[in-house]
Parts: C-alpha cells; structure tokens; sequence
C-alpha cells in the first residue's frame, strides 16, 4: 500500500517517514519504494542466478515442503525446482553489503530499537518461484517456528523484479500482528485455517503488496500473509532477512539459538 506524500514533519526522521512508520505500527507492514540502487539489485540477481545454475547448497525445493502446486517427489518431471536459496548471507558480499545498507538499517533501527541482530537461523534466503512446478503458500505467521522471549521481529522483502498478483506476490492481513487467536483457528502445521468463517472474514480484508526492482516490504513476524505460485513465464526473485533487537535473544536450546547471528551496527 502506497503511503501519503512526506510532510514537513516526516522529513525530520531518519530512515522511514513518519506515516510510514505509522503505516507499519497500524499495519503490520510497510513498503519502502526504490530502497535499493539499480547495481545492487543486479549484482543480487547475477548471485542468485549462480546459485540456481550451480545448485550451490544448501536448498530447499518445491518438492520438499509438498504445497499446492508442488511436484510430489524430487524424481518426478520439475521435482528438482527449488524453492529457495539458503544461507543467502554466505553467498557474496553483496548479501551482506545489502542486509547492512544503512538507509534499511536506519528503517529497522526505527522499529526494534538502536542494536540490530540478524538471526541467520531464519529466512537468511533468497526466495526463487519458478513458472512452472511453483506452489501456494498458506496463510501463516513467520513467529509459528520461532522463538524468542517476545515476538517482535521485523522481516524486510527485496524485490529483484516485478511482484504482482500474476506471479504470486505476498498477501498481508493489515492489522493482524496485533490480533490474539484462539490455537483452533490454525491447523496442525500452524497454518490458518481457511475454512473457518471467522478466518475467511480476516482472509478477505487481505491486500497484495505489489513490488518493482528495489523496492523493500518490511513486514511484523506476525502479520498473516500468504502467496500463490507463479501463473507467468518469467521466475521471480526475492531476497530476504530478518531482524530482532539485541535485547530479544532467542530462547536457548530452541532452532532459533541454532545459527550464528550478525550484530549490526
């Protein structure tokens, strides 16, 4: 969702506007328009692009998460899609150059306080839908396997390309990081539910975030948001990490105290 042009007010903050950071608060999520230079995004790309072609692990392929739209097996025709490129930060420089650009830092600084930590543990990826053998993602919280002492964690969204409803850009909840649910309203893979009508009420105010080159979607851990496969011929590619403030640690012994963590300064 486009946010208001900046008044006198907004131009006083560093990194986001004023009602952008209102957007998010309400919202649960904001775009940040052309945040990342035209080199960048292509250096990203160029990166990504190796990874596909050189199938450089680790990756996760369509086939193995089994959603709607997935081939079923890895032997199958398109059973070796992939889905994501992990552990996105050790493959260049430009990774890191970008998940420590200062006008995002700056942005997420304004949302998790003055000492920013990536945790590597999750998302740390880049997302790859493919036109063909791509799936749906369901409705979900990112906290669902996450954890931390207080579920307050900030995701920011890189497009490498167009994103729009055609090929299956994320839908949000605007407000649902705010909402408390009942643990019935989701199903036994922490998804939520599409078959309850107090669900399918929620589902229906959803919005599409429709991206350009550059752009950034910064979106709360737990916004609902979902997406569908890819419907047209080009792959789409996105790159993506998530931030905590240093005073969140995850909780010891848990998937998320698993990975190292990059301190931003």
């Amino acid at each position: 969702m486009e946010t208001d042009s900046p008044t006198m007010d907004d131009l006083c903050y560093e990194g986001m506007t004023l009602s952008e950071r209102m957007h998010f608060e309400e919202h649960g999520y904001v775009i940040l328009r052309d945040l990342s230079s035209e080199d960048v995004v292509q250096r990203l790309i160029t990166a990504t692009r190796h990874g596909l072609e050189q199938v450089i692990p680790p990756v996760e392929y369509e086939a193995d998460l089994q959603y709607p739209g997935a081939p079923d097996s890895l032997v199958e025709l398109g059973g070796k899609t992939v889905r994501r490129l992990k552990q996105a930060h050790s493959r260049g420089v430009v990774f890191t150059e970008w998940m420590t650009f200062p006008p995002l830092i700056a942005s997420l600084k304004q949302l998790l306080g003055p000492e920013l930590v990536c945790p590597l543990a999750h998302h740390n990826c880049i997302m790859t839908k493919e036109p063909q053998f791509s799936s749906d993602t369901g409705w979900h919280q990112d906290i669902r396997y996450w954890s931390f002492p207080r579920p307050n964690l900030v995701s920011a969204w890189l497009a490498l390309g167009n994103e729009n409803r055609e090929n299956g850009c994320l839908q949000l909840v605007p407000g649902s990081h705010r909402m408390a649910f009942d643990q019935q309203q989701f199903d036994e893979d922490f998804f939520f539910r599409d078959d309850l009508p107090e669900n399918q009420n929620l589902i229906e105010q959803s919005v599409h975030a429709e991206l350009e080159p550059g752009d950034v979607l910064l979106f709360h851990c737990q916004t609902l948001h979902a997406a569908t496969r890819n419907h047209t011929t080009e792959t789409k590619y996105s790159v993506v990490f998530t931030f905590r403030g240093a005073e969140n640690s995850p909780i010891h012994g848990s998937r998320s105290a698993a990975s190292p963590e990059l301190l931003i300064h």
